[in-house]
C-alpha cells in the first residue's frame, strides 16, 4: 500500500533545499504522480517545492514506500 498524501508532504518537509540545504519552504505541492512517471520510474507522488530562503524551485518523486527517487 502506498503512503498516504499526508505522509508525503511530512517527507517532502524534511528534505532540504538542493541550493542552500535550508528546510524552510514557501510553497510545497504534492500531487499523485503521472501514468507515465508510475510505469518509468515506479513514482507515487510528485512534489513541487519552492525555497523560502533562495527562492528556488525543486521537484521530488517519492515511491509508495516514502523513499526520495529524484531531486532536483
Amino acid at each position: 500500500m502506498a503512503i498516504s498524501r499526508e505522509r508525503a508532504e511530512r517527507i517532502a518537509r524534511a528534505h532540504a533545499c538542493v541550493s542552500c540545504q535550508e528546510y524552510t519552504w514557501r510553497k510545497l505541492t504534492v500531487r499523485e504522480a503521472t501514468p507515465a512517471l508510475r510505469d518509468e520510474l515506479g513514482e507515487v507522488w510528485h512534489v513541487l517545492l519552492v525555497c523560502g530562503v533562495c527562492g528556488a524551485h525543486q521537484e521530488l518523486g517519492l515511491d509508495d514506500d516514502g523513499d526520495v527517487l529524484y531531486a532536483g
